[in-house]
């Protein structure tokens, strides 16, 4: 991974020239009983929003892409925004693709705002970038000083099962938190697989996973840093870190993992270890059946 400068990158209307242009955007807000509802909501192809249901006084929306997944020219932009009160977690229950390009890309822009009391948490699943894929991602998350935000990604080295790991063309990860009007982290990093860091990253793990989170809240800034249970996360076969951002509220974890397995059960254990120092339980990230 290779870190670039820069402003951040909207996807482009090139970049999406000749395939689809789906979108979400989403407003959540409590109603009169204060209870977290979509206030507005608007999504296109390939994008399916599933029946919301409420669990730990958090609206959980699951995003569903029922395609096979991104390929050249295609372009998403999802947009989120949680008032002041409301509670929502968007989760995306089945894993991300991007196939095969001719040299074009597949891109995805992301934005989401998060007001003073109000609280997002966003959970997709794996993203597999498959043999020959482009793909580019931006992401901005703006919450508020009092807000709070849990952000969580993961990237598979491709489709391992098939012999296909680390046989994309590149990726491009562009993100930016700010917290009020402060950029507190900005990423930039591509990967490509003939990359020095990415043979030294094989040399641990030849069909390595990797995942980040990103998280704020008044509470973390409060937690005292020898406390964390976030230290105990690294043994065999997993490689993992994590630090305090420029604002002491936001906090980032890195994880390298040898497997798939490995890599959910330890993002797992930093959801559960987050949500204990919010002094809340998670919700769950589907429903069950017959509820």
């Amino acid at each position: 991974m290779a870190a670039q400068g820069g402003a951040f990158c909207p996807v482009s209307e090139s970049t999406s020239r000749g395939g689809i242009r789906g979108h979400m955007r989403l407003v959540c807000a409590p109603d009169a009983r204060g209870i977290s509802c979509l206030r507005e909501q608007s999504f296109r192809a390939p994008i399916h929003l599933s029946k919301p249901f409420w669990e730990e006084n958090t609206l959980v929306l699951n995003v569903v892409n029922p395609t096979a997944g991104l390929l050249e020219g295609d372009r998403i932009v999802q947009e989120a925004t949680v008032r002041t009160g409301a509670r929502l977690l968007l989760t995306m229950p089945g894993a991300s693709r991007a196939h095969r390009t001719r040299g074009g890309w597949a891109a995805m822009q992301q934005s989401f705002r998060v007001e003073a009391g109000a609280f997002l948490e966003v959970f997709p699943e794996v993203f597999i970038p498959q043999a020959g894929a482009h793909y580019r991602q931006t992401t901005r998350l703006e919450v508020d000083e009092a807000g709070e935000l849990l952000f969580f990604e993961s990237v598979a080295p491709g489709r391992t099962a098939s012999g296909e790991s680390f046989k994309y063309n590149r990726l491009e990860w562009h993100t930016d938190l700010i917290a009020g009007t402060r950029l507190v982290i900005r990423e930039r990093f591509h990967m490509e697989p003939r990359m020095r860091e990415i043979r030294a990253l094989r040399e641990h793990f030849p069909n390595a996973y990797y995942a980040s989170v990103l998280a704020f809240s008044p509470k973390f800034a409060t937690h005292p840093d020898g406390n964390w249970e976030l230290e105990n996360l690294q043994r065999e076969g997993i490689l993992a870190g994590w630090s305090r951002l420029t604002h002491r509220a936001g906090i980032c974890v890195k994880i390298l993992s040898q497997d798939a397995q490995l890599m959910r059960l330890t993002i797992d254990s930093v959801r559960q270890i987050l949500y204990r120092v919010l002094k809340c339980s998670p919700p769950g990230l589907r429903r069950v059946a017959g509820r």
